[in-house]
């Protein structure tokens, strides 16, 4: 593609990466103001500085720059032309459907993934030593490029968020009101949406709580699981499942700040399950491949907690936070092989302890082995 834009939270890395795979291309923030200034201002001579193409990040801040970027790229006829990094999706991606459809490809970055930190240090991993650690921190670079506290960093991290990008994509008056909505919505990952109560909890309409909702999506902080479609027969719950994308952020928005605090705290569980789905979903997006993750659960009580579409066919993936494996965990996956009664691959069940194993049919993951992209010896 002439375009690449590659898009993710903020801090996620993006313009890390950009400018290490193309250092030879220069670099330009529209964050400066300066350089957001001469790109509204006069976009023709903006774009004519970089004849061999350039890296513009927060290129959502002047969105009438792509219009133009359209023409630049029809030009030259040039792939690898230019590299745009962005934060918010709503911005970014109508440009880019409106402006740069058929010319753009796009890849999504989300923080570090587990396999990523084991690969990361000079021949020392910087995953965490323990599963607690893990949970507590998340996976956002800065955490691990320096000696910064968790709860320093995610404080910071939520008032800049709050006060720049809110602000920008939404009206909202009471950002107090915002923060609480934010911690509402940790409590509830890893459970059914119900916006009208989760409207209600914050003192606002489930318009409202709606609206917020899609922001924070399109900021990258949370996304929604779609149940399956498929009811072999069986009345199907409709609803879909919230989940944070970054587990370290979900912790610090439920009080959590320290180690001791989290080894039992109430939501383990959810930090645990949170923790997975979102690996799921990096694996996903490092490969270059969209999500494509959903759950299953009928009226009578049977779920499972991931359910993805495999080339093969369904694959269902179990979660459990607890470190001990029991034999009962492995009852939901047969009842859901028994029901789908079609070849496929594997089930997997992913749990808080170590060690990877085959067992009844079901490739069983540590919570480390899991993370470190290795399969069942």
């Amino acid at each position: 593609f002439p375009v690449l834009a590659l898009t993710g939270p903020r801090q996620s890395g993006k313009t890390t990466l950009a400018r290490a795979e193309v250092p030879d291309k220069p670099y330009v923030s529209l964050e400066n103001p300066d350089e957001r200034l001469f790109a509204e201002s006069d976009p023709r001579r903006f774009l004519d500085r970089f004849p061999d193409g350039a890296v513009i990040d927060e290129v959502q801040r002047v969105p009438s720059l792509l219009s133009w970027l359209q023409g630049t790229v029809d030009e030259r006829k040039r792939m690898g032309d230019f590299v745009l990094t962005g934060s918010a999706q709503f911005d970014l991606m109508a440009g880019l459907t409106q402006s740069l459809a058929g010319r753009s490809g796009r890849v999504e970055l989300l923080p570090l993934a587990g396999a990523e930190l084991r690969a990361a240090g000079d021949g020392a991993s910087l995953l965490p030593a323990s599963l607690d650690a893990l949970l507590l921190r998340g996976g956002y670079p800065a955490l691990y490029d320096r000696s910064l506290e968790p709860a320093d960093w995610f404080g910071n991290y939520v008032s800049t968020y709050v006060e720049r990008d809110v602000r920008q994509l939404l009206s909202v008056r009471n950002l107090g009101q915002f923060q609480r909505f934010l911690r509402l919505c940790a409590a509830r990952s890893g459970q059914l949406l119900n916006l009208a109560s989760l409207g209600a909890d914050c003192g606002i309409s489930a318009v409202t709580a709606r609206e917020w909702l899609s922001v924070l999506e399109a900021s990258y902080l949370v996304t929604r699981l779609a149940p399956h479609h498929r009811n072999f027969g069986k009345r199907l719950v409709k609803t879909p499942i919230l989940y944070f994308l970054d587990v370290g952020l979900m912790a610090w928005l439920l009080g959590i700040r320290d180690l001791l605090a989290i080894e039992t705290h109430a939501q383990r569980g959810a930090l645990f399950e949170t923790w997975v789905v979102s690996e799921l979903i990096k694996q996903r997006f490092n490969a270059g491949r969209s999500a494509e993750l959903c759950f299953w659960r009928d009226s009578t009580g049977l779920e499972v907690d991931v359910v993805s579409e495999q080339p093969g066919g369904l694959q269902a993936i179990e979660i459990k936070s607890g470190a001990t494996m029991a034999s009962d965990w492995l009852q939901g996956l047969m009842r859901w092989q028994r029901l789908v009664g079609e070849a496929g691959p594997a089930p997997w069940l992913v749990f808080g302890g170590e060690g990877h194993h085959a067992r009844d049919g079901v490739e069983v993951r540590g919570w480390r082995a899991f993370a470190s992209g290795t399969g069942p010896r």
